[in-house]
C-alpha cells in the first residue's frame, strides 16, 4: 500500500506497530464518481473505507446528518453490525482506502481503544480516550513552572533581631519562616531561620528576648529558579530533606516554596486561590486572585482536567470571588438582606473563560435599602469588570434597576416573562431559570422560584412557548459541508453556541421547568430527569457527553485566542480541529438534532405560532 497511510489520524492513532504493518499488509484503493452510492440501508458491508480524497456523505431517508473528508473513516458501526442503517453517497469524486472487514476484526480484537474509536457510541469513545490520557495530568503539573505554584512572600531580619521579635512575625503574617541577614560576615550572607528551629532556641536556655536569630539560623540556602520546573524542586525537596526551598533570580528573591503549597499544587492547585480569595482584606487582594483563575484554568485545561470537573472549580472560585467582593463592597447590613445571584451559564456552573456579568439582586420585602444602594451596585459591577468580567451588553447586571427588588417585585416580574412572551422577555426567563445564588441569604431567591414554578405547573400552552426558543438558531445551512471545505473567507468558523449548546441547555432547561427540577446545572437536570423517566438514560448520557464535549472545544479555542491576544469570542475554527474532534463533532451534533426532535414531540411545537 502507499506509504502515506496517516497514522496520526483517529482511530488508527492508538494501533501498535504490529498492528500498523497489519494495516498496510492488508489495504486497498477505491475509486468512486461523484453522485456514485457507495454503500445503501440493508447492504452488508464488506469493508471499512478511509478517504483519501473528496467527500462522502450520509443520509437518513432524505435527510443530511453527516460528512466524510480526507482522513476520516466510514462506516465503522456498519461493518460490525454487519448491516448498514443508512445511505453514503460520493457527493463528489472519491478515493478511499478499503481495510477488509477480517483485517478490521483482528484489529479490534487486539486493540480495544481502536474497537471503541470505531464503532461504539459517544460515551464509550470518550471513555476510550480518557483511559488514553490516564496520568497526563500529574506529569503535565509536575512540568509546570515553580513560578506557576503559589510563592510566600519573603520576611526579612537582621541577624540579630531575637527570637521573641521573629515569634511575632510568624503571627503577624502568619508564616512559619523569615530569611536572615547576616551583614557582619564578609562577605555578607543570607540563611534562613524556620519554626522548627524554635525548639533549638528553647532548649537553648537563654531568654528568647536576647538570643539573636543568627545563631541559630541555616546559611547554606537551598534555592530553585522560577523557570525549574515543579518536578525538579519537589525532588530537591526530597533528596535534602526540607520543607521549603528559597526561589531566586539572579540575586533577587522572588519568594519562597513550601512543600505544603507545591503538593497543594499538584493535588487540588485551586485551593491556593481559595486561601487567597478568604484571606483578602481588600479588593486589590481580591484582584491578586481573580487573576489567577484563568491562569489555573489553562494549566488544568494542558493537563488533561475534565471539563466537567474544571467547570466546577471555577464555578466555585468565581462564586467565593464574587461573595467576598460584594461583602467589601456593600457592607454587612445589606449583605444580611439581599441575595446576590449569578445566572446563565455562570449559574449553571457551566462557565469556564470570563465573559459578560450576569447577575441580580433580590432584596427582602420591607427592607430599606441603603440611600446609595444605586452607588454602590455601580461600584460592584465595576470591581466585576476590574477583575476581569465585562459587563454585560445587554445590561443584565444588578445596577440596572431592572433587575434589582424586592421578593415581591421579582417574583411579579418574573411570573409576566412567562405569562406574556415575547422573544426578549423569554430570553430574560431563560436566563433566570440559571439563577444561582452566591452572596447574602439565599432563602430570598428560593421564594422567587418557588412562586415561578408554582405557576408553570400543568401549563403547557405556556411551557411550549418556552421550550420553543430551541428554534431561535436555526441550524447554520452547510455547516457539515463547512467541515471539509475551509477556503472561503469566514466559512472555517462554527458557531457552537448556536449550533449545539443553546438548544441542548435550552432543552433540558424546558424539559426541567415542565417537571419542576429545581437543579441549575445542565447535567444535573438531565441526571433528574433521567431518574425520573422524564428523559431516556442513555439519551441522557450522550446529552452529558455532548455538552461536555461542547464545552471543552470552546474551551480550546477561548484558551488559544487568549494566547493570540485575541478576545474570547466563542467560535471554533474548524480548520484547528483534528480527524477524531471532527468525528465527535459531528456525533454530538447528531445527538442534539435527535433531541430536537424528541422536544417539538413533546411539548407539540408544531402547534406554536
Amino acid at each position: 500500500m502507499p506509504n502515506a497511510f496517516n497514522f496520526a489520524a483517529s482511530p488508527f492513532d492508538c494501533l501498535q506497530p504490529q498492528e500498523r504493518r497489519l494495516v498496510r499488509d492488508s489495504v486497498d484503493i477505491a475509486y468512486f464518481r461523484a453522485g456514485e452510492l457507495i454503500l445503501d440501508v440493508g447492504a452488508r458491508p464488506t469493508h471499512l473505507f478511509v478517504v483519501i480524497k473528496g467527500r462522502v456523505t450520509q443520509h437518513d431517508g432524505e435527510e443530511l446528518v453527516a460528512t466524510y473528508g480526507p482522513d476520516d473513516t466510514f462506516d465503522g458501526r456498519g461493518l460490525v453490525a454487519g448491516r448498514v442503517s443508512h445511505r453514503f453517497v460520493a457527493a463528489e469524486e472519491v478515493v478511499a482506502y478499503q481495510l477488509a472487514q477480517a483485517t478490521v476484526s483482528s484489529l479490534i480484537a487486539s486493540n480495544a481503544t481502536f474497537g471503541a474509536l470505531l464503532f461504539s457510541d459517544l460515551g464509550h469513545k470518550l471513555s476510550a480516550i480518557a483511559q488514553r490520557q490516564d496520568g497526563r495530568e500529574m506529569q503535565s503539573l509536575t512540568l509546570s513552572r515553580v513560578d506557576e505554584a503559589y510563592l510566600r512572600p519573603p520576611q526579612f531580619v537582621d541577624a540579630t533581631t531575637d527570637i521573641l521579635s521573629v515569634v511575632r512575625i510568624f503571627q503577624q503574617h502568619r508564616s512559619s519562616n523569615v530569611l536572615v541577614r547576616d551583614r557582619a560576615s564578609e562577605p555578607p550572607r543570607l540563611g534562613i531561620f524556620t519554626a522548627t528551629a524554635l525548639q533549638r532556641a528553647i532548649l537553648d536556655g537563654r531568654p528568647l528576648d536576647r538570643l539573636p536569630v543568627g545563631e541559630l539560623s541555616n546559611f547554606q540556602l537551598i534555592t530553585v529558579r522560577p523557570g525549574d520546573q515543579l518536578g525538579d524542586a519537589m525532588a530537591l525537596m526530597l533528596r535534602r530533606r526540607v520543607h521549603r526551598v528559597v526561589v531566586m533570580e539572579g540575586e533577587e528573591i522572588r519568594g519562597v516554596l513550601e512543600a505544603l503549597d507545591l503538593f497543594s499544587f499538584l493535588s487540588n492547585h485551586s485551593h491556593l486561590i481559595s486561601v487567597r480569595i478568604e484571606d483578602a482584606t481588600d479588593l486589590q487582594g481580591l484582584s491578586q486572585a481573580a487573576s489567577q483563575i484563568t491562569k489555573l484554568i489553562a494549566l488544568l485545561e494542558r493537563g488533561g482536567t475534565k471539563v466537567a470537573l474544571i467547570a466546577q472549580l471555577v464555578q466555585g472560585l468565581n462564586a467565593r470571588l464574587f461573595e467576598r467582593a460584594w461583602q467589601l463592597v456593600a457592607g454587612p447590613d445589606l449583605v444580611a438582606h439581599s441575595c446576590l445571584f449569578v445566572m446563565g451559564s455562570e449559574g449553571r456552573g457551566e462557565q469556564l473563560l470570563k465573559t459578560d456579568q450576569d447577575n441580580a439582586l433580590v432584596l427582602r420585602e420591607g427592607y430599606l435599602p441603603p440611600a446609595d444602594l444605586q452607588a454602590t451596585c455601580d461600584r460592584f459591577s465595576q470591581v466585576l469588570a476590574d477583575f476581569g468580567y465585562p459587563p454585560c451588553p445587554g445590561r443584565v447586571m444588578e445596577n440596572n434597576p431592572a433587575w434589582r427588588g424586592d421578593v415581591a417585585a421579582f417574583s411579579r416580574q418574573a411570573r409576566e416573562w412567562l405569562l406574556m412572551p415575547t422573544p426578549d422577555s423569554l430570553m430574560k426567563l431563560a436566563i433566570f431559570m440559571d439563577a444561582h445564588a452566591v452572596g447574602g441569604d439565599a432563602k430570598l431567591l428560593d421564594a422567587v422560584r418557588d412562586s415561578l414554578f408554582q405557576l408553570s405547573a400543568d401549563n403547557d400552552l405556556v411551557l411550549a412557548r418556552f421550550a420553543a426558543a430551541i428554534d431561535s438558531f436555526a441550524p447554520a445551512a452547510g455547516w457539515l459541508g463547512r467541515l471539509f471545505s475551509l477556503g472561503g473567507e469566514g466559512e472555517g468558523r462554527l458557531d457552537l453556541k448556536k449550533e449545539g449548546l443553546f438548544p441542548l441547555v435550552h432543552g433540558v432547561r424546558a424539559l426541567a421547568f415542565a417537571h419542576g427540577v429545581r437543579e441549575t446545572g445542565t447535567a444535573a437536570r438531565i441526571a433528574r430527569l433521567a431518574a425520573a423517566g422524564q428523559l431516556p438514560a442513555a439519551l441522557g448520557h450522550e446529552l452529558t457527553d455532548s455538552l461536555h464535549f461542547f464545552m471543552g472545544l470552546r474551551l480550546k479555542a477561548g484558551l488559544a485566542e487568549l494566547d493570540r491576544g485575541q478576545p474570547v469570542s466563542g467560535a471554533i475554527e474548524l480548520a484547528s480541529l483534528g480527524s477524531l474532534d471532527r468525528d465527535l463533532l459531528k456525533d454530538t451534533l447528531e445527538v442534539v438534532r435527535r433531541f430536537r426532535g424528541l422536544l417539538r414531540q413533546r411539548f407539540r411545537l408544531d402547534l406554536v405560532s
